[in-house]
């Protein structure tokens, strides 16, 4: 194994202005040039350790470089990475019947990339409504709510109404129906409009700011789209895998999508690997040459991700991210600040809000953070959204409560 440690540290400074020079400025990072990752610490090349509570956007639920995932990784590796799907592979079929097993589901397209993902279930719910439902060619249309992250692909980013995702990418994809998220009755308005097809949605919504339901909206449009025969789309990219304290921020409801797509931590930070789960009478409607992937399915994330389920699955980190879940935002929500508008999230998908024309901003508290040794990043201006690992242990949750607190009683004093 490469030993990271013996390579010469290239000075933060020099880093940054590598990336800025040579790279596109289609990200605004903090400035820290990290190095190594283990567990839920990550170290920059100056050798500070911090904590990391965002898991590159939750990819990492298992902890950075998690042992079995890595050794998954590089048994395989050694022996075939990449065949594409013009032959068949021996790992992917047993991929394919774990996750259907443990998700309940008939059948999984495997894709690479969270925006891939979300791609392939617009694909196939418009398939399902031309092949199925009987309406008419070109006229399927899919509800998405306000807010919403689903990916930066055209077609996604034609669902969105983030102006910074939006502007300046048109023409537009058409076919979508935009409606207010946790609006139960503006949902039911809109499945009266000829041509709809599907619904789409995040159960929580993570770039949004770990926006979290009513208790009882995901049920009742499940509930809403069944009677209209339109298929419930599930994105758990972000939600999914044990992050939100069940194995899918849907189970919290009991609501079983009609289409799921999974992604992120389902490498635990290793590859890209993203999956679109659903029933025969759903996914059948694809059929060979109508869509895929060259990556999708190869042999080597199929045992990655056999290993990044199991793992969620042996060391409990369902019940874990539940536990320190509830630490945590009883945590935050002692501090007393005014810089503190609001606590919210569930499992360990959370967000602190802060006044938006405030003395400070999310990005100065985050900048804060940083030298206090914990990594957090703002996301639409007034929101700091936080996400550890899941194998965080109550001390580490309890040290970086007392973080936070400190950080935020700097600026409120």
């Amino acid at each position: 194994m490469i030993d990271t440690n013996s390579k010469p540290n290239i000075h933060v400074d020099q880093a940054i202005a590598l990336e800025d020079k040579y790279g596109a400025h289609n990200y605004h990072p903090i400035p820290v040039v990290l190095k190594k990752g283990k567990g839920v610490f990550v170290w920059d090349t100056d050798g500070k350790r911090y904590y990391d509570f965002l898991s590159a956007y939750s990819a990492v639920n298992q902890g950075h470089c998690h042992p079995k995932i890595l050794n998954a990784l590089i048994q395989q590796s050694q022996e075939l990475t990449l065949t594409s799907r013009a032959f068949y592979n021996d790992a992917l079929g047993e991929y394919e019947k774990f996750a259907c097993e443990l998700f309940g589901y008939d059948k999984l397209l495997p894709m690479n990339t969270g925006a891939e993902g979300v791609e392939t279930a617009l694909k196939l719910c418009r398939k399902w409504a031309y092949t199925r439902k009987g309406i008419a060619e070109n006229e399927a249309k899919i509800i998405v709510c306000e807010e919403n992250f689903h990916g930066r692909t055209t077609g996604i980013i034609s669902a969105s109404t983030d102006p910074e995702a939006k502007e300046g990418f048109g023409p537009y994809l058409p076919g979508y129906i935009t409606i207010p998220y946790n609006d139960v009755a503006a949902l039911e308005i809109a499945l009266r409009v000829p041509g709809v097809a599907g619904f789409l949605i995040e159960p929580i919504q993570g770039e949004a700011g770990a926006r979290v339901p009513d208790v009882g909206y995901l049920k009742k449009c499940s509930t809403l789209c069944k009677e209209a025969n339109v298929l419930f789309i599930a994105d758990e990219v972000q939600t999914g895998i044990g992050r939100t304290g069940k194995m899918l921020a849907c189970d919290h409801e009991e609501v079983q999508a009609d289409i799921l797509i999974l992604g992120k931590a389902l490498s635990g930070g290793f590859l890209p690997v993203s999956a679109v789960l659903a029933n025969d009478e759903i996914m059948l409607c694809i059929k060979p040459g109508q869509h895929g992937s060259t990556f999708g399915g190869n042999p080597l994330a199929s045992r990655v991700a056999i290993a990044s389920l199991e793992v969620i699955l042996e060391e409990n980190l369902i019940e874990n991210a539940y536990i320190m879940g509830k630490i945590f935002r009883s945590g935050l929500m002692d501090i007393q600040s005014h810089l503190i508008k609001e606590v919210r999230g569930k499992g360990l998908l959370n967000a602190m809000v802060i006044p938006a024309f405030g003395e400070f901003t999310a990005w100065d508290i985050c900048m804060d953070l940083k030298e206090n040794g914990l990594l957090a990043k703002p996301t639409h201006g007034d929101i700091i959204r936080f996400a550890p690992p899941l194998i965080i242990n109550e001390p580490q949750i309890r040290e970086c409560i007392e973080i936070i607190k400190q950080t935020i009683l700097r600026f409120t004093n």
